[in-house]
């Protein structure tokens, strides 16, 4: 029983890592930003990102709440839709 829980809870976190991945991806094509031009505007408020380092996190899903904001914050994302 205490497997199938885990299993569960890790189902559920998959779902919400692929709606945010999935959101950060929309808001970036929705501006016409490249991963390269986000490692920028990363850089520029003192987060330093490669290129291919913002393109693995996002491809996996991998990511902090906290570099979801600043990834919003610089592209000028202030709002999003959490709508499914």
């Amino acid at each position: 029983m205490m497997i199938i829980d885990a299993l569960d809870e890790q189902s559920v976190a998959a779902s919400y890592s692929e709606r945010a991945k999935n959101i950060l991806k929309a808001e970036l094509k929705r501006r016409g930003i490249t991963y390269a031009e986000l490692a920028q505007k990363l850089t520029a408020i003192g987060v330093s990102e490669s290129e291919r380092n913002i393109a693995n996190k996002i491809s996996r899903g991998s990511f902090t709440a906290a570099f979801f904001m600043m990834c919003m914050d610089v592209i000028g994302a202030h709002s999003v839709s959490l709508e499914a």
